[in-house]
């Protein structure tokens, strides 16, 4: 079995590679910025961490548009932070920019959602928080609900409206009840770091390493 962890210059690529290694020592992980080794690989990981203006101008850059949208279609792929992040229509970060459409939906600063008494509450969210499990999914076997995961960012992930709330596979309180998990088909994407979350995290990460995509 072939894991690409698909490589964009940012995130915790080899945190995430080790990560997978350790609960899929069968798998060859791969941190991979190459088309042909994205396209030949099993299951492919989006990472990302940071201002995701970068990432997905180093998207581009790569040339990666295409390898990922084949793999969004036909293969199991877990998005990370900002790589779950991207997915959706728009985020607001840098200025604006469009997003890859998966989930309708946009990607705002706390800031928003945060009124005047929670002003205290400190930006970036970053620390460990519950995440309750909305809906069932193969990701969620063996891991609790309202475990805790560790997130770090500044924005977070609201759906379009409530007809998008099929979608929603986990949510978290931060004085805003914001998008922790999300997922259509093959596609499963996660706000926090199941690299960084310990046993639960790990579970997740062993979780996708045998899931066929299928919900």
């Amino acid at each position: 079995m072939q894991i690409a962890v698909i490589d964009l210059g940012m995130g915790n690529l080899r945190s995430v590679a080790q990560a997978l290694t350790t609960v899929a020592p069968q798998a060859s992980v791969r941190v991979t910025a190459d088309a042909t080794e994205i396209g030949a690989a099993d299951r492919v990981v989006l990472p990302g961490q940071g201002a995701i203006g970068s990432w997905l101008d180093t998207l581009v850059e790569r040339e990666l548009q295409a390898c990922l949208n084949d793999a969004l279609q036909d293969k199991p792929v877990l998005g990370i932070c900002v790589g779950m992040q991207a997915l959706f229509d728009h985020c607001e970060e840098d200025g604006g920019r469009s997003g890859l459409g998966l989930f309708a939906g946009s990607v705002q600063h706390f800031s928003h959602f945060h009124t005047a008494a929670q002003r205290s509450l400190k930006v970036p969210h970053m620390g460990w928080n519950q995440v309750a499990q909305i809906h069932p999914h193969p990701l969620w076997h063996n891991v609790d609900d309202n475990s805790h995961f560790y997130f770090v960012h500044s924005y977070c992930a609201n759906a379009a409206d409530d007809a998008d709330l099929g979608m929603v596979y986990g949510s978290c309180d931060y004085g805003h009840q914001f998008i922790a998990a999300v997922g259509h088909e093959n596609v499963f994407a996660v706000q926090f770091h199941p690299e960084k979350s310990h046993s639960d995290g790990l579970q997740l990460l062993k979780n996708f390493t045998v899931w066929n995509g299928v919900v």
